[in-house]
């Protein structure tokens, strides 16, 4: 049996609750508003431990400004809170609350300048929205801290390379016994240092049995390290494609990582460990770097996923992935 790109693109986001097309007929994935709804679950780690649901069944609010953003996210009480539009401030990361559905209601919704925290929180959903230019001394542009059960589907994250490596923090840090998060169709971009899982080499006594992480669908372009870095957790990678990324995954200080039919372009070090993490890779195509990693033990993970080869990733995730979606 054939199939199509468009048909790729849809089949390897199937697992992770991406929508179908609203238009009628042949189209180019990439310039596809694909129709999404509040009530979607994740697939991946995020969909263990009980399941994430955001704030499905809660109260929506629609928001167009800093704060009321700011003031609609916070508590645990069940709520959805659906952005309008780009908002512009340079600020702290704002803690997200428990419960809690963050909806980009069209591509237009970006953040700039500032960032989102979810610390000491459980069941919170990110989606369709995209974080710009955090300043370092403002935190990432999505930091998960010391939670549970967290989606962050359908994002796009950058800055710019331009600066010094230290000028921005990480896109998409998960730290301090972060775990049962999916990170998925997402678009993560033009930055020093991406994505860190696990903060420290010191760090093991709070890290171990935790941050179990999925990475699937996404798109990462330009980046120089950190694809993701993750010390002593669990990671799934599956489906990612890679486009100018120098250090992709790093896995460390005893990590078990899983990585499944992913594809890079012009990478120096793929897939690679440090301080004994470890990695079984499947189906990959590293392009012109290699596999590095010292042979792992995780062959399977806990959930149902689908995949597509190596050679279809391309079709399937770039101009998908990212905010991409209507509400």
């Amino acid at each position: 049996m054939k199939f199509s790109a468009l048909s790729l693109g849809l089949m390897a986001s199937a697992a992770i609750a991406a929508p179908t097309p609203t238009v009628d007929g042949p189209a180019d994935i990439a310039n596809v508003a694909k129709r999404a709804s509040i009530t979607d679950t994740p697939g991946g780690y995020a969909s263990q431990n009980g399941g994430t649901t955001g704030g499905s069944g809660g109260t929506t609010t629609t928001v167009s400004t800093y704060a009321q953003f700011t003031a609609a996210v916070a508590g645990t009480a069940k709520k959805v809170v659906v952005v309008s539009g780009p908002i512009t401030q340079t600020a702290d990361q704002v803690k997200v609350g428990s419960n809690t559905s963050i909806i980009g209601k069209s591509s237009s919704v970006v953040f700039t300048g500032f960032g989102l925290l979810v610390k000491s929180a459980s069941n919170v959903i990110i989606r369709n929205i995209a974080v710009a230019k955090v300043l370092a001394a403002n935190g990432d542009a999505i930091g998960v801290q010391l939670s549970n059960n967290v989606w962050i589907d359908h994002v796009d994250v950058s800055s710019d390379q331009s600066h010094d490596k230290d000028y921005y923090d990480g896109l998409l840090d998960l730290t301090h016994a972060a775990d049962y998060v999916t990170i998925s169709n997402s678009y993560i971009h033009d930055h020093w240092k991406a994505s860190l899982v696990g903060h420290s080499d010191s760090n093991s006594a709070e890290d171990t049995g935790h941050l179990r992480v999925t990475y699937a669908n996404n798109y990462w372009k330009n980046i120089n390290s950190r694809g993701p870095s993750i010390r002593f957790g669990t990671g799934h990678i599956y489906n990612n494609y890679y486009d100018t990324v120098s250090d992709g995954i790093n896995t460390r200080d005893g990590a078990q990582v899983l990585v499944e039919a992913n594809t890079f372009v012009g990478s120096k070090k793929p897939l690679y460990s440090t301080d004994s993490g470890y990695a079984v890779a499947k189906g990959n195509d590293f392009g012109t770097g290699a596999n590095e990693a010292l042979a792992g033990t995780l062959t399977s993970v806990p959930y149902s996923y689908t995949t597509v080869a190596a050679s279809a990733v391309k079709a399937a995730v770039v101009g998908s992935a990212g905010n991409t979606l209507s509400f």
